[in-house]
């Protein structure tokens, strides 16, 4: 049966489904908006999670799946053609596994593909007239396909065109650059608890808004809160993201629950193939040519003028690879584990089914998504943090951002690194796992990792501020319940601050620099923390921004960071002099922007939202903070949060999951929603809702019940 075929064949077979499949299922919207989805069956649970989905976020559900099949520049011009191109690749794609994934995952999929076009043509007015409701299962897969890196490619090229002698580009230090990345997980077990049950905080970190624009323009990066049930199959409470039926997923069942935290490392392989001498376009493996293949995509677009337009890409491509490169003497091609790999959905939905740690890990053999970590804890008291990645067992040392060379087929890596070789804790002394983004040296201080047991090629050890206060607010003998956690979670402390501000003094004390007496004393004053009500934090944050831009990052800090001592370290100021010069440039800069040297945090970093706009703690994770958030500025001096803690789920594994949640920016992106800005001030003021799990607790803050396609309102 030939692709487009089957595509035919799965859009007729959908066509006037969605009545049937919308009396299968019940949605119960509770406060704020959380949908409940109690489907009949897992192909009615996709249909109600896509039918929410969309409600809460209208057309930008069904974009999404028209970027899965690639042809979004179709509509709306040359702009999306880019992403059309790869898009077009990872549908082929779908199309060749989605008969592959097991019953249940395609029966998920085909039911969101077709909730979503129940939807569509429930409401065309909310739609542009291009939009057909002819989405089929694997329009959604789609979403789930993996291919290789571009960016790796075109980092190896752009290294390789600057040559080998030339300098390298200066930049920031990566353990204090002022980047945006950041997701946290702790789990513990009962020895650390009141209740004597594990618990578990799940708290990633995405890019968020003050606006419905830009969220329904980050599909696939927006966090969506639902219950899924389908009884004597499987209940789920979590996270969604918003245009697929899978996306990024971390929450809970009865039994267990898991947090995700991203990982960072090497996956894909750069050789260097020696080029045939004789015959275009081969190289030599093996002593034999090896013949190159060239593949051509070609996408359609909508011109400036609303005139269709084509254009078509080649990439030449061996059995092992794309070739990313090529000299007169060499060829390079990529080797790319994840490349092709399709059945994360499935993986997903086979953890949601799962019911003890011994089903839970051996579905996390499968690494079909390679790019997490994962925190997990259950009702038996079990925890546990798996370094999950998609290693290739490099057959020689690791090249970094360099090619190995191959002369055989032998020299290029043909398996995955065993999965007993990936870091896994289970249950370490001390009773706590962390993880925040750093490699799993020091997911538990108790137990560091032994690098002699695990793969080679993880990445070279690295503990960041945001990671060493993660450790000292758990790496202790305290117990804590729920409630206890959720504070923790919350703190307001700056471990920069902590780690420099005596020196900073200090250096102000012996500095002849005029004029900063009045910035000395408000730092003197401040209490080290991003607390909403503090003074004196918005001077040091500015300071920091001007002091750790310097790119000669020898000098920055008196000890810089040490694996021997990995959580004190780095500690003091590089240079003094540097020091006051960027205390001067703070000074100058807030006060151009009529911002008092000792304003109140609050005043100055807010959570703008609807009708909400209010104080906030929390600051960004280079100065050290677990409460992380980042900031854009919006006016009068003022900025608004726009990164970081936008969703937190914490749960306790007792006979019934008992939780908490707080999605920042609310249950949908529609503005004239009572449910667009309802969590905004809860999450301002480090505050979670209760999480309905329970029929009594769900019929308790019920709002409204129907099936897809009822009249209500929102």
């Amino acid at each position: 049966m030939t692709p487009s075929l089957l595509l035919t064949l799965l859009a007729l077979q959908a066509t006037g489904s969605g009545a049937a499949l919308e009396s299968r299922v019940e949605i119960v919207r509770t406060e704020y908006g959380i949908p409940h989805i109690m489907a009949e069956d897992l192909e009615a649970m996709g249909f109600g999670l896509a039918y929410v989905q969309s409600e809460d976020f209208g057309a930008s559900v069904a974009i999404g799946l028209l970027q899965s099949r690639g042809t979004l520049a179709r509509y709306e011009g040359r702009a999306e053609i880019e992403a059309d191109f790869v898009a077009r690749v990872l549908h082929a794609r779908a199309v060749e596994t989605f008969h592959r994934l097991d019953t249940d995952t395609r029966a998920v999929y085909e039911g969101f593909a077709e909730g979503l076009n129940h939807y569509i043509r429930l409401h065309p007015n909310e739609f542009p007239q291009w939009m057909e409701p002819n989405f089929t299962g694997v329009d959604a897969h789609a979403r789930d396909v993996q291919t290789w890196s571009r960016g790796d490619a075109a980092q190896f090229v752009r290294d390789t065109q600057r040559g080998a002698d030339a300098p390298p580009e200066l930049g920031t230090a990566e353990d204090i650059a002022f980047d945006l990345d950041g997701s946290n997980a702790w789990a513990f077990d009962g020895t650390r608890t009141t209740s004597g049950k594990a618990i578990l905080l799940r708290n990633p970190h995405l890019t968020w808004g003050r606006n419905a624009t830009l969220l329904t323009r980050l599909l696939g990066s927006t966090y969506y809160e639902a219950h899924v049930r389908v009884p004597g199959v499987l209940e789920f409470y979590g996270d969604f993201r918003i245009g697929g039926a899978f996306g990024i997923i971390g929450g809970f069942n009865r039994y267990l629950g898991w947090a995700t935290t991203n990982n960072y490392p090497r996956y894909s392989q750069v050789y260097a193939l020696a080029a045939h001498p004789a015959l275009e376009n081969h190289a030599v493996l093996d002593g034999e040519p090896l013949a190159l293949t060239e593949r051509t995509t070609v996408v359609d677009y909508r011109t400036a003028d609303g005139d269709a337009a084509t254009e078509s890409r080649s990439t030449w491509w061996t059995e092992y690879g794309p070739v990313i490169h090529r000299t007169p003497e060499r060829i390079y091609i990529l080797k790319d584990p994840r490349d092709g790999e399709f059945r994360r959905g499935e993986q997903f939905l086979m953890m949601m089914m799962s019911k003890s740690l011994d089903e839970w890990l051996d579905v996390m053999r499968m690494r079909a998504h390679p790019s997490s970590n994962f925190t997990y804890a259950d009702a038996d008291g079990n925890i546990v943090h798996y370094y999950n990645a998609r290693l290739p067992l490099l057959p020689h040392e690791a090249t970094g951002d360099t090619a190995a060379f191959a002369a055989s087929s032998a020299d290029m890596w043909s398996e995955l690194v065993p999965w007993a070789d990936l870091p896994l804790y289970i249950n370490p002394p001390g009773g706590y796992v962390q993880q925040a983004n750093d490699t799993p040296d020091f997911t538990n201080l108790n137990v560091p990792l032994d690098r002699d047991t695990v793969a080679a090629n993880l990445p070279e050890p690295r503990l960041r501020l945001r990671s060493q206060l993660s450790l000292d607010l758990v790496h202790n003998d305290r117990v804590f319940s729920l409630e206890d956690v959720i504070e923790q979670k919350h703190s307001p402390r700056m471990l920069m601050a902590e780690r420099v501000m005596r020196d900073l003094l200090a250096a102000g004390r012996e500095s002849a620099v005029p004029g900063l007496d009045d910035a000395l004393d408000v730092l003197a004053a401040w209490d080290r923390t991003a607390h909403a009500e503090s003074r004196g934090g918005v001077l040091f944050k500015r300071w920091a921004e001007i002091y750790f831009s310097n790119p000669d990052t020898t000098t920055l800090w008196a000890q810089s960071w040490d694996p021997a001592r990995p959580a004190e370290t780095p500690f003091g100021l590089g240079s003094s002099s540097d020091a006051m010069s960027a205390l001067g440039r703070a000074v100058e800069s807030l006060r151009r922007e009529g911002i008092p040297l000792d304003a109140r945090w609050g005043d100055v970093h807010r959570v703008v939202r609807g009708e909400v706009d209010e104080p906030v703690s929390g600051c960004e994770p280079t100065l050290g903070c677990f409460r992380a958030l980042s900031y854009e500025r919006v006016r009068d001096g003022r900025y608004a949060a726009n990164r970081g803690d936008a969703w937190v789920l914490l749960v306790e594994f007792g006979e019934i999951p008992r939780a908490y949640s707080v999605l920042a920016y609310g249950q949908t992106a529609r503005d004239d929603s009572p449910h667009f800005a309802d969590q905004a001030s809860l999450f301002a003021r480090g505050e979670m809702k209760s999480v309905a799990w329970s029929d009594e607790d769900i019929a308790r803050v019920t709002l409204r019940k129907y099936r897809p396609g009822e009249d209500v309102r929102r």
